[in-house]
């Protein structure tokens, strides 16, 4: 069993800003801007958050009407990439866990700062290949999978590996610090893990970026990094 860390939702440079995290830890999943969307996608003004606002409460004026790439998306569990990511993704096996930690800032609270936080998980069921996938198998797979983001562009389905997760995926109630501000070679502050993930994982580093995703392999940390996640 392995873990893989991989950065998901808006930021500075893809929307503008970050997503909000308040009083209680409780936080809002605020997905990138969409740049292929489909005629049916929900726009940051048409979805109500966990915290019965709009999700266009806590983006730019210049994006509040924009269209969003739910990827992942928590109805169903699923998420896909073509890009380079895919060689990351299709590294997983049924029974892995794929993290996924976004960018938060404090909304009304003094309480947090802004920083790196684990925001949810998957459990993984299955990886799929679009490449190594029959016309056919394409077909049920997009039947299957339907809810994520690149399936509903209608574009082409080459190089897509999409993760299921399964039914003990979840988005995180409250969200779980995970960077600390540290120089980089450059000397500018970048985000790194915090101490106490470092110990919690047994890696180190700088996880600003979502390239490379950082894995987790030592078996003793990823059932460690479980049990925090359940409890979360």
């Amino acid at each position: 069993m392995k873990a893989l860390l991989l950065r998901v939702g808006i930021d500075k440079g893809c929307g503008g800003t970050l997503a909000p995290i308040f009083d209680d830890g409780s936080f809002e999943y605020l997905p990138i801007p969409e740049r292929f969307p489909a005629p049916d996608t929900p726009t940051y003004h048409d979805r109500i958050g966990r915290k019965g606002k709009r999700l266009s409460t806590y983006v730019p004026q210049r994006v509040k009407n924009a269209p969003m790439h739910e990827d992942p998306e928590f109805r169903s569990n699923t998420y896909g990439d073509p890009s380079l990511k895919r060689y990351y993704l299709l590294k997983l096996e049924k029974g892995d866990l794929l993290v996924f930690y976004a960018g938060l800032r404090p909304f009304r609270t003094q309480k947090y700062q802004e920083a790196l936080y684990i925001i949810a998980h998957f459990l993984v069921k299955e990886v799929a290949d679009f490449n190594s996938l029959s016309d056919e198998e394409r077909e049920a797979c997009s039947r299957a999978y339907s809810n994520n983001a690149h399936i509903k562009r209608h574009s082409t389905l080459d190089n897509l590996v999409i993760v299921a997760g399964t039914a003990d995926s979840k988005l995180l109630d409250t969200a779980m610090l995970i960077s600390r501000k540290k120089p980089n070679k450059a000397g500018r502050l970048t985000d790194a893990l915090s101490a106490e993930m470092e110990r919690l994982l047994g890696i180190s580093g700088f996880v600003e970026r979502s390239m490379p995703p950082r894995f987790v392999l030592d078996e003793r940390n990823v059932a460690k990094l479980a049990r925090r996640l359940d409890s979360a």
